[in-house]
């Protein structure tokens, strides 16, 4: 190992090479607008991998989440459970129609959802369960569908972490009624922004269209469905460019040599670190049976959060940037005052303990051995 110090961030946007010439492409084509070539060959991508009904690309996660609110008409009174643990979108789509989050706290071995914790939570006023699949890690889905089934709930997966991960074999965001995935460039795959919305309830296929195109019925006209198109429901600009599904198809063209590479790297951390880890100076979160690890983090989590701010601030002095994640929302400035005032033990405890390491495509053997270098020395001496 090149023990000389550098700098190693904790993202970088990796390139396949081809985004510059789709791009191009894109606008030599004069359809630069949403719903253009690209858009189109994203979505069929989708569809015909992962075998999803229904796949719209959005401006971003929290565009598609926005849309799955208006979709399952969430209104003022209404209940949604959601993890305590994730980011403030997830919730925010539902709050702004309305709604009430009831949140229910992480597993004590996973930061998922505890989904024997959800039943308890449901009042009539519950109209939906909100689950995130943090890191693309699988929440236990088949007993959260059947709560659902059994109250008549409506399922949003969060699997803006997601992409190319699986629940026995199902691919995460197919389980749900809607779900919605990130392209962020902290993503697997990426576009700089963008998301996008699968819709696996059928009778949200053509109202998540109008939604997505300003409340119009625009994307019939254009397949010669009606006449002329007008405003016959609610909606907003939801759809992306075609310059960013230019961006986003070079990447899904390369997605098994970047979850091929993201694999071998968390392999590496994990089989590098796993005797500290024994040892206790810190925990891993096993991969639950049921799920599948899609490379998208790598994570430990510290004994306490002076812990975490030591080892944050120690391995930053050798240009190594590690980072925190959430912070439990319900104990957020603007949610605190509206939560019932239930402890979310485990949320708390990943929101104080978890660490997340340098993870991108371009991460080399020498970068890591660097950083696992600075870990062991920081615990060890």
């Amino acid at each position: 190992m090149n023990s000389e110090k550098r700098h190693i961030g904790f993202n970088k946007p990796y390139l396949t090479g081809k985004e510059t010439d789709y791009i191009l492409e894109s606008v030599k084509s004069r359809k630069i607008s949403g719903d253009g070539l690209f858009t189109k060959k994203c979505s069929e991508f989708f569809e015909k991998r992962y075998g999803f009904k229904k796949v719209l690309l959005t401006t971003s996660c929290t565009d598609a989440l926005e849309m799955a609110a208006i979709l399952i008409n969430t209104e003022q009174g209404d209940e949604v459970i959601a993890p305590a643990y994730t980011f403030v979108s997830s919730v925010n789509a539902f709050v702004l129609r309305g709604a009430k989050i009831v949140f229910c706290d992480s597993e004590a071995c996973t930061p998922n959802i505890d989904v024997n914790k959800i039943e308890e939570l449901i009042t009539p006023r519950t109209k939906a369960i909100v689950v995130v699949h943090y890191a693309g890690m699988a929440a236990d889905m088949d007993p959260l569908m059947e709560i659902a089934a059994k109250y008549n709930l409506f399922v949003i997966e969060d699997a803006a972490h997601s992409i190319d991960s699986y629940y026995k074999e199902r691919p995460l965001g197919s389980i749900g009624h809607i779900s919605a995935f990130s392209f962020h460039e902290t993503k697997n795959v990426i576009s700089g922004e963008g998301g996008m919305i699968v819709i696996n309830d059928e009778r949200f296929s053509k109202r998540a269209e109008i939604i997505r195109e300003k409340g119009t019925n625009r994307s019939a006209f254009f397949r010669g469905e009606v006449d002329k198109y007008g405003w016959v429901d609610i909606g907003s600009s939801f759809l992306p460019s075609d310059i960013i599904a230019a961006f986003l198809y070079a990447q899904l063209e390369n997605l098994d040599d970047i979850q091929n590479k993201r694999k071998e790297i968390w392999n590496y951390y994990y089989d590098n670190l796993k005797a500290l880890s024994n040892e206790k100076y810190f925990r891993y979160s096993e991969i639950p049976s049921y799920a599948v690890n899609n490379a998208h983090m790598f994570y430990i989590e510290c004994r306490n959060l002076n812990d975490r701010n030591l080892l944050i601030d120690y391995l930053k002095e050798k240009g190594i940037y590690a980072v925190f994640h959430y912070l439990s929302l319900d104990k957020s400035p603007y949610y605190r005052d509206k939560h019932d005032g239930r402890e979310m033990k485990n949320s708390d405890r990943y929101s104080d303990c978890l660490l997340r390491l340098p993870m991108y495509y371009e991460l080399t053997k020498d970068d890591l051995d660097y950083i696992m270098f600075y870990i062991k020395k920081f615990y060890k001496g």
